[in-house]
């Protein structure tokens, strides 16, 4: 609760510049959690400092224009990231070890879920820069999807409980542990739909 306090205090004197740097810091894999501070984004929008609509869509390009940055820092620079000292706080040769091996065998899924797997998502996303087997455009494809179940749940349940903070904590809570069903509940969507491919090319070869 304090540092979401703080949060909004910096973003309702120092506006939107104030929440893009915030969502920089957090897409570079500093300890600042994503979540709290889409939330006091959306917080200032709800106290009238700004428009919801407008931090929306302001977060959704901050949070993607951040994972890209991961993305291509992977991407241009591959493993010798891994002796950076800011880098290797957030990635040792393990856990780098570890995640290529699910990127490999799980691809695009583990894009997805990074999104939701806050301790892992730089880690995820500077891996998939530094295997080279993802565009930059795919990258952003299937990292936007899952911003677009993310984001607005964050943005707008700040905005709708910016008089109530009880209430806010409350859900935001149940918000965290809501991003795991509907992580559960697009994996079984697209579970279901590579099946139902597999079955009609299955019935096309007959």
């Amino acid at each position: 609760m304090d540092l979401l306090e703080r949060l909004i205090t910096i973003f309702a004197e120092n506006g939107y510049v104030a929440v893009w740097i915030a969502l920089t810091i957090c897409g570079l894999g500093l300890p600042l959690p994503e979540d709290v501070t889409l939330v006091a984004g959306g917080v200032i929008a709800g106290l009238g400092y700004a428009n919801v609509h407008a931090m929306f869509a302001l977060c959704m390009v901050g949070v993607l224009l951040g994972d890209a940055t991961v993305f291509m820092l992977g991407h241009h620079y591959g493993a010798r990231m891994l002796k950076w000292r800011w880098v290797a706080r957030v990635l040792t040769p393990e856990r780098y070890q570890v995640v290529q091996h699910k990127f490999a065998r799980y691809g695009n899924r583990v894009l997805f879920a990074a999104r939701f797997l806050p301790g892992m998502r730089t880690t995820i996303y500077l891996t998939a820069g530094t295997t080279r087997q993802v565009s930059l455009l795919r990258f952003l494809l299937i990292d936007g999807i899952a911003a677009l179940v993310s984001v607005p749940v964050w943005v707008y349940l700040g905005y709708f409980g910016a008089d109530n903070h009880v209430w806010l904590m409350k859900w935001m809570q149940r918000g965290q542990n809501s991003m795991w069903f509907l992580l559960a509940l697009a994996l079984l969507c697209v579970a279901w739909l590579w099946w139902r491919h597999r079955r009609r090319c299955i019935g096309s070869d007959d």
